[in-house]
């Protein structure tokens, strides 16, 4: 294991022994561990069942020299606190039945704690920290309003989002509303795993890319300011992370997260001469450069690295999670590449 606070240093922009790292989606469909897991259980089972839940989360800290851990879970089960019905369709994704059509529709949604399981992650986080017992720091994470109020409203995932483009155009106080609802239950969910044991967290918002720069500025912008202020309090690290973003790169500052994820489309000097040296910065390997041979990735690997000398708070990940066709080989031979970095 790497040591305990090399990560958690990192995200605090204090000097480390080696770069620490981590991949996004380093729990899960790539390892064959987690393949066997599935053939008896749906992921949602797995999810909500804290033992295997634990389980898929240690499975890749077990078998690499990973900096940190992070809770095996989904960003949508959120969505069933507000009343939607999820359920993951075979080959197709996540399905939700009563998708948002109209205004009414937000007005329907309250929040009901207990109505969903997220419960069962916070017992999972509490039973993988038992287990590392302080060798490695774990991870929470929760999925952003935005991202979140978009899938309420497409019913599933999209190539473009166009119902929920056309919701927020068309019914922006609704929009509004139901980000507000989301945002709470979004802090909560977060506060509860921080409490359960999570010694960092990262909001996950996948379709943020989708806004220009007003609308990110007067939508989900002070969403998520508002809960990364609620968890001040608990002075761990707050990782922020968009994909389709290098036109909102200028405002992520804004956020107050205290380390911004940046994913392979964006230059991580370019984001460092953003934000200077006050915020921490996660990146940005593609993660299909992983399904190549390990001289390119690690070719790939060292580019990076060596655009990030001498800068303060720099955690190694990929620019997205792990591709499930990746060899754990591979996972294996970044990691070892990353920590034996020297330039």
């Amino acid at each position: 294991m790497g040591r305990p606070d090399r990560f958690l240093k990192a995200c605090r922009r204090l000097p480390v022994d080696k770069v620490p790292v981590w991949l996004m989606r380093q729990a899960g469909r790539y390892m064959p561990e987690y393949r066997a897991l599935r053939k008896d259980h749906s992921l949602l089972e797995l999810v909500r069942d804290p033992d295997l839940a634990a389980e898929v989360t240690l499975q890749p800290v077990r078998a690499f020299d990973m900096d940190a851990a992070i809770i095996f879970s989904d960003i949508l089960p959120v969505l069933e606190e507000l009343g939607f019905d999820l359920s993951f369709a075979a080959g197709e994704g996540p399905v939700i039945a009563n998708p948002i059509r109209s205004a009414a529709d937000v007005d329907r949604c309250t929040h009901t704690p207990g109505r969903g399981r997220l419960e069962a992650t916070c017992e999972a986080i509490r039973r993988v920290c038992r287990t590392l017992n302080g060798d490695l720091p774990l991870i929470g994470f929760a999925g952003a309003p935005h991202t979140l109020a978009c899938y309420a409203v497409e019913g599933g995932s999209s190539r473009d989002f166009a119902l929920a483009r056309h919701f927020m155009q068309e019914e922006p106080a609704a929009w509004g509303k139901l980000l507000d609802l989301l945002s709470g239950v979004v802090s909560a969910y977060l506060q509860a795993q921080i409490e359960a044991g999570a010694r960092a967290v990262q909001l996950f918002d996948s379709w943020i890319g989708i806004l220009s720069p007003d609308a990110f500025g007067s939508t989900a912008l002070p969403r998520i300011q508002s809960i990364f202020e609620a968890l001040e309090r608990f002075e761990v690290p707050r990782v922020y992370f968009g994909t389709n973003m290098a036109a909102l790169l200028p405002l992520l500052h804004q956020t107050g997260a205290d380390v911004i994820g940046i994913d392979w489309r964006v230059s991580l000097v370019h984001a460092r001469n953003l934000y200077g040296p006050e915020i921490a910065l996660q990146g940005n390997l593609d993660p299909t450069v992983l399904l190549e041979a390990p001289e390119k990735f690690c070719a790939e690997a060292k580019r990076i690295l060596d655009s990030m000398v001498g800068q303060p708070g720099y955690i190694f990940n990929l620019g997205h999670g792990v591709i499930k066709e990746t060899p754990p080989e591979h996972v294996q031979a970044l990691v070892d590449f990353v920590h034996a970095y020297q330039r």
